[in-house]
């Protein structure tokens, strides 16, 4: 049994000492915070822009904890979170977009992620046939132009009426054979219930005979 006389006379070290005690039973306020942190399923879908198309393979994961998973195929993605973690989303050819999971009551939260692309602008290159300064130098000086005559030859030859010339004297290629052959079809279907003409009994082809003859066109030539 405690004597009175001690307690009267030890009241003020009694006193920081139950202070004490109670202080350290009760939890700090980081521990408070932290004890009420729950984990929800935290899903959603990330698409393009303003458009209904998935993304696939988008990094979702929380940095600091240091865990995260990816989209699907479809743009789809679950994963566990607590309350109060950022979530990081990135992916190649977009821009990186953050979000801290809210406190709520339930324990799902599903949300439509729109990523935009991000235009990546690379410095001008200038191709060169020569690497260097010298080597384009020493080619340079090294350079032959052609002669006037072979001007002229390549304009001769390559001439506009040298080409219609050589156009004309070509044969006919499969295209041009395709469509006489086609065309001679469609004579012979249109003509197949006609008789056939006889060019000996022909008047105007005998007409034509004869004016050649009194021109002298059957006459051999020397």
């Amino acid at each position: 049994m405690i004597c009175p006389r001690f307690c009267q006379l030890g009241r003020l070290p009694l006193v920081a000492l139950l202070f004490w005690l109670v202080a350290c039973l009760l939890p700090s306020p980081e521990a408070q915070a932290q004890g009420e942190r729950k984990v929800i399923i935290f899903s959603g879908l990330v698409v393009q822009g303003d458009s209904a198309y998935g993304v696939p393979n988008v990094n979702v994961y929380v940095p600091r904890a240091g865990r995260g998973t990816f989209t699907d195929q479809l743009g789809f993605f679950s994963m566990p979170t607590l309350v109060g973690d950022t979530v990081v989303f990135s992916a190649v050819g977009f821009e990186k977009k953050m979000l801290v999971i809210p406190r709520r009551d339930d324990t799902g939260y599903s949300v439509l992620i729109n990523l935009r692309e991000a235009a990546t602008y690379l410095p001008e290159v200038e191709i060169l046939p020569y690497p260097t300064e010298e080597l384009f130098k020493e080619a340079f000086v090294a350079l032959q132009l052609p002669e006037q005559e072979k001007y002229d030859n390549m304009e001769r030859n390559l001439g506009q009426n040298q080409m219609t010339r050589m156009s004309m004297a070509m044969p006919m290629d499969g295209g041009m054979n395709f469509r006489y052959n086609m065309n001679y079809q469609a004579d012979r279907l249109a003509t197949r219930n006609f008789a056939t003409s006889i060019p000996l009994l022909n008047p105007f082809a005998w007409a034509q005979f004869i004016k050649s003859v009194k021109r002298g066109d059957l006459k051999k030539k020397d």
